[in-house]
């Protein structure tokens, strides 16, 4: 039967987008990223927890090519660990008919903000009144709900999506920022992300939740959204610091509407000036910042009358 190889990093913070990176070259279907050592309600009293280790997985094919993809990776972390010394990786096999669900084991529900509750379709909660549930499977798409730059980003859109609003989801993942939106009273939501499978597991997780018909989901970037002509009234971006930033170069503002409301995340604490000024020279203003350990949400605003 074929086998697939779980690679396991425990790092801070700091590392992680690094280590990240390091995994997506050699890992399929991206990097799952998890939080350490939290239990699911700790987040309920609105209190940031004290940084913890992150937990970075990818899975890697046992084929011919194993070891020696095993060795790059190997050598790659090694330069890695000179400049953010971690313990090694950690390498399981991991049977065909186990590999999509390997990773269950750490996915647990979690309530974020005040009325969110993520849910694994597998684990039944008790619903309290006034929850909006999201009920997931990820599959292999990011986005659980357990990783704090996700967590930040629905605790923004909870105080920010008014009804009506109009959102677009840039690098959907799962879907769960856009079913977040949809359930807080968006009236649409296209969701884009670049990988195809994470827009099949946005369309079905939308189904799941009822909210099929808010959201569209495709296959698409930053330069879809500004061929489209559309503008929303809020954007959502759960990336990488140095995509964001990039995106900004290319004319990330103008997906807003006057007056829209956007939050970024996927950012590590230190970055967050940098972000800054890319936001300032794409036409947005920053207006606040989130930080949950070392993770930090930044929110901005397209100023209703521009200079």
């Amino acid at each position: 039967m074929p086998k697939w190889i779980e690679v396991t990093l425990r790092v801070d913070g700091e590392a992680a987008e690094a280590t990240a990176e390091i995994l997506n070259r050699y890992g399929y279907q991206g990097v799952s990223i998890e939080v350490e050592g939290i239990p699911p309600d700790t987040l309920d009293d609105g209190e940031a927890p004290p940084p913890g280790p992150l937990a970075l997985r990818a899975y890697l094919p046992e084929d011919g090519r194993a070891p020696e993809a095993i060795r790059q990776l190997t050598e790659a972390l090694a330069y890695m660990n000179m400049m953010y010394p971690m313990p090694g990786p950690e390498f399981r096999a991991v049977d065909e008919e186990d590999w999509a669900e390997a990773w269950k084991a750490h996915y647990q529900p979690v309530r974020i903000g005040r009325r969110l509750l993520i849910r694994p379709l597998w684990i039944d909660v008790a619903l309290e009144p006034g929850d909006l549930e999201i009920a997931l499977d990820p599959g292999m798409a990011f986005g659980t709900g357990t990783h704090p730059t996700t967590q930040l980003c629905l605790e923004v859109l909870e105080d920010l999506v008014s009804p009506g609003a109009t959102v677009l989801d840039l690098g959907c993942g799962s879907g769960i920022l856009a079913i977040g939106a949809a359930k807080l009273g968006a009236e649409s939501v296209w969701a884009l992300d670049i990988d195809p499978i994470a827009v099949d597991v946005t369309l079905a997780n939308a189904a799941q939740n009822g909210v099929a018909a808010q959201i569209t989901a495709e296959e698409g970037s930053l330069e879809t959204a500004l061929q489209s002509g559309r503008q929303f009234d809020l954007l959502a971006a759960n990336i990488l610091a140095r995509i964001i930033s990039g995106m900004c170069e290319q004319g990330l503002g103008q997906v807003l509407k006057p007056g829209g409301r956007a939050v970024f995340s996927g950012i590590i604490a230190e970055q967050g000036d940098d972000v800054d000024a890319a936001l300032r020279r794409t036409g947005l203003e920053p207006t606040g910042r989130r930080q949950l350990g070392d993770w930090i949400a930044i929110e901005a605003v397209r100023p209703a009358k521009e200079s």
